[in-house]
């Protein structure tokens, strides 16, 4: 295994109802480390599954999933101590609404990391300065915007210094004003080197951000390559029939 490969899959399936249903239907990628990789398709073609399948919030069928080296599918593997590695950012922002900004945030760092109170304190009102809401520390969830509360789960997901960052369709919860502020973010994110795997329907982040794009349908990955080769020059019948709908 080469050392810049963060995640490999190998041959994941995922199935239901007694194998009627293929979620995910013998998948192979690779993640590589600082890589920004977009998954892209139709409702209902596995990519939610696939990307809930790297940090095993989905239980895959078969197959294999590493992660920075150990099979994480293995029997006795702690997924939990794999899991604080790997950030996630969901579609419903998923904030526990009786806690503050700030509670939300130092929550994990300071029971799982062990961080003391004061050091977690510090780097989450850092955290959300940089995304523009120190003022918001003290808030509480409901008190919050969409694009708000989505940018306050991007760096709860920071503060645990995660290796890569999950995101399942982050905007697609959001009014189409909120979207661009928390593309931003990401794209700030991307920037510096985060890797990250995102799952959307933002066409324009995936052209601009992505260093790889995934087209998955009906479980399976039809085609992947630059964003250029995906959006430029598809090839797969399936996907140019995609991108004539959404672009």
């Amino acid at each position: 295994m080469t050392d810049n490969v963060l995640i490999r899959v190998n041959d994941l399936k995922k199935h239901y109802n007694g194998g009627a249903v293929k979620a995910l239907d013998g998948i192979d990628c690779e993640i590589k480390k600082g890589e920004v990789v977009v998954i892209i398709g139709p409702s209902g073609s596995g990519k939610s599954t696939l990307l809930r399948s790297l940090n095993l919030l989905e239980i895959p069928t078969s197959g294999q999933i590493y992660f920075e080296g150990t099979d994480i599918t293995a029997k006795k593997v702690n997924i939990n101590a794999h899991r604080q590695k790997m950030g996630m950012v969901f579609q419903h922002f998923n904030l526990f609404p009786n806690m503050t900004v700030l509670k939300n945030m130092t929550l994990a760092p300071v029971k799982l990391l062990g961080k003391q109170k004061a050091e977690a304190k510090e780097k989450a009102l850092e955290l959300l300065k940089r995304v523009g809401l120190e003022d918001r520390a003290d808030a509480y969830p409901s008190q919050l915007s969409g694009g708000q509360k989505q940018r306050v789960a991007i760096v709860r997901s920071l503060a645990m210094n995660p290796d890569v960052i999950l995101f399942d369709e982050p905007t697609s919860a959001l009014d189409p004003e909120m979207v661009g502020e928390v593309l931003d973010v990401m794209k700030e994110l991307a920037e510096d080197g985060m890797t990250m795997v995102v799952v959307t329907h933002e066409m324009g982040f995936a052209r601009e951000v992505g260093d790889r794009v995934i087209f998955m349908d009906d479980g399976k990955i039809l085609e992947e390559g630059t964003p250029e080769q995906i959006f430029g020059n598809p090839q797969n019948p399936r996907l140019k029939d995609f991108l004539s709908k959404v672009l």
